[in-house]
């Protein structure tokens, strides 16, 4: 019973989600990374029409420099990683292991009174 209980808050609460999305992030990330990094920057920086990596890129502003190619290739890895977590979690059906619980008929009478 209590087993059943424990299973029970561990799906309504949505742990197991949390807890793919630390266990894929933290392995997948310097894979991401590294492709990003030594593909995607160096692609991205032949074809704005120059040799080199993505984050060298910046403007000249008086005496600062904006780096925006290292803000584009920090994105770059953002968005990738992102990607490639839910691709992860929706092939492997993990999204289909949180419940939330449903709300009774009373709930949502109530709801609509207010």
């Amino acid at each position: 019973m209590i087993l059943k209980n424990f299973i029970n808050f561990i799906r309504e609460q949505g742990v197991v989600g949390l807890a793919v999305g630390f266990i894929l992030g933290g392995s997948i990330t310097k894979v991401v990374s590294s492709m990003v990094n030594d593909l995607v920057n160096p692609l991205l920086g032949i074809l704005l029409g120059a040799v080199g990596d993505l984050s060298d890129y910046y403007w000249q502003v008086g005496g600062a420099q904006v780096m925006y190619g290292r803000f584009l290739a920090q994105l770059i890895d953002f968005l990738t990683v992102a990607l490639v977590v839910f691709i992860a979690v929706k092939l492997l059906r993990f999204d289909r292991l949180d419940k939330k619980k449903e709300k009774k008929p009373e709930e949502t009478k109530s709801d609509e009174k207010k």
